[in-house]
Formats: structure tokens, C-alpha cells, sequence
């Protein structure tokens, strides 16, 4: 009974030291996304193997299709390599945001979520962050496609400002998608199942558009596919700003479709984690 009696009156102590003192202030969106986006880089660097798809992937297409079909399709290693590598850039990119939903849902299935949505934090901070940290991932990704390039002979004519141009065109694109894939994290609880669906829709997309031959090559029924592909927009435009081109209307809808994506998605994942 004692004990209970001065349980009581310590906890009513508590609370009366904690009412004297000034409540703290809710941390602000962008320093807890920040801290968000930290927290994805450390589960990368403590699981290195998530950056397969970023660093083997576009080594492996790169060698692959330049020496394997780089004399049947562009005459010659050298010409086609002019061709390949602003492609390779967009499909390395567009299957890397596939893992952005796998890993999403992995954190959803372990309750890691749960906790977070107790915190006094903004909801969207957090989906932000993750995002935030994924865009590193992009950044290494676009940086080795276009080293590899460097080094098997490959020269932009649109030099530094070409390609910053194209890859941050890319980078927008993939961030995107990626709020494509976090609405899906958030209905499908199988990580294994969100990045099924995603490798399903990403790969027909990047085969069936021009990052790997010319559309006027094609039978007319599979050019008019690949020609109504929104990849084969991206990759053109791409190509065009290496390239010293500056396609402006190529690059309008892009951003276009970037807008779009980020104006529905966005908010529906939101939605979706505070409902969840």
C-alpha cells in the first residue's frame, strides 16, 4: 500500500515539474525530412547490396549491348555508344525507382511506420525523406552510367551542361515515379509483390521504346507502340540535351508529366500512410 501511495505521488510530481516547463517546439517538415533522408542513406550503407541495381545494372547493358550489338544496329561500337548511353541513363534510372516502393513496404511490414506516425511530426516529412534519400541513389546511378560512357569513348556535344541538364531532366522524372510507387507500397504488404508489379511495368516500357534501336527500323504496328511510349519522349529529350540540341518541347512535356505524376500521386500516398 505504501508502495502504491508514493508511486502516486511520484508521478504527480513528474507532472508538476513537467507542466512548469515550456513544451518543446514541433521540429520543423524540412529538418525531419532531412533526417529522414539520413536514415535511408545509413540502411544503405549497412546493406551495400541495394546498390546492385544502381552500379552492376547499367555496367552490365552498357558492355552488353554496345559489344554484342553495337556493330548490327548503330555500324559500328562507336557510333552506337552515342546513342546507347543517354538510354542506358533513362532505364537504369527508371528500374532503380522500382526498389523505392520494395523498400517502403519492407518498413510498413516491420510496424516501423506505426511508430513513426506516433511521433509530433508531419506525415509527409517522412515520405519525403525516403524520397530525398533515393535521390542519392539516382545521383550514383547517373554518375556511373555516364563514367562508364566517358570511358568507353563516349562525347556529348552538349558538354557539362548538356548532361547536367539531361540528368537532372531524368533525376525529376525518376522522383516522380517514385510517388507512383509509394501509393503502391501502401495497398500492396508484400514488398516482394511491389517490386514484381514494378519490374512488370518498368522493363516492357524500356525495351519497347527507342533506348536500344531506332523506331524507324521497326514494323509500322511496333514503331506506332514504341512512338506512343512516354519513355521514347524522356529518352529524346535526353538524347537532344546531351547532345547540344536543347529539344524544348521534348523537355516541356516531360516536365509536364513530371507535374502531373508528383499532383496526383503525392497526395494519394499521403493520404494512404495517415489511413493505413
Amino acid at each position: 500500500m505504501t508502495t502504491t501511495l508514493d508511486a502516486i505521488a511520484g508521478t504527480a510530481a513528474a507532472r508538476a515539474i513537467l507542466a512548469g516547463r515550456p513544451r518543446p517546439a514541433r521540429p520543423g517538415t524540412l529538418s525531419v525530412a532531412l533526417a529522414f533522408g539520413g536514415r535511408a542513406l545509413r540502411k544503405i550503407r549497412r546493406t551495400p547490396v541495394q546498390l546492385f541495381d544502381v552500379v552492376v545494372h547499367p555496367v552490365v547493358f552498357t558492355l552488353m549491348f554496345t559489344y554484342l550489338f553495337g556493330g548490327a544496329i548503330g555500324g559500328s561500337t562507336g557510333r552506337y555508344l552515342g546513342y546507347l548511353v543517354p538510354g542506358i541513363l533513362v532505364m537504369t534510372l527508371l528500374v532503380t525507382t522500382g526498389t523505392t516502393g520494395a523498400a517502403l513496404s519492407i518498413d510498413l511490414a516491420s510496424g516501423v511506420f506505426d511508430r513513426f506516425r506516433t511521433l509530433s511530426i508531419r506525415p509527409a516529412a517522412v515520405l519525403v525523406g525516403a524520397l530525398l534519400g533515393d535521390v542519392v541513389r539516382y545521383a550514383l546511378a547517373s554518375a556511373v552510367v555516364v563514367g562508364l560512357g566517358l570511358a568507353l569513348g563516349f562525347r556529348p556535344h552538349g558538354n557539362v551542361p548538356g548532361v547536367v541538364a539531361a540528368v537532372l531532366l531524368v533525376v525529376a522524372f525518376g522522383i516522380s515515379l517514385s510517388w507512383v510507387w509509394t501509393a503502391l507500397a501502401m495497398v500492396m504488404r508484400s514488398p516482394g509483390a511491389v517490386l514484381g508489379v514494378t519490374q512488370a511495368v518498368l522493363y516492357p516500357l524500356s525495351f519497347f521504346s527507342n533506348i536500344f534501336v531506332i523506331p524507324a527500323t521497326l514494323p509500322g504496328w511496333l514503331r506506332a507502340v514504341v512512338n506512343a511510349n512516354p519513355v521514347t519522349h524522356l529518352v529524346t529529350a535526353v538524347r537532344g540535351l546531351m547532345s547540344g540540341t536543347a529539344p524544348g518541347g521534348q523537355v516541356a512535356w516531360i516536365l509536364l508529366a513530371c507535374a502531373l505524376l508528383t499532383a496526383v500521386f503525392a497526395p494519394l500516398s499521403l493520404r494512404l500512410f495517415r489511413t493505413r
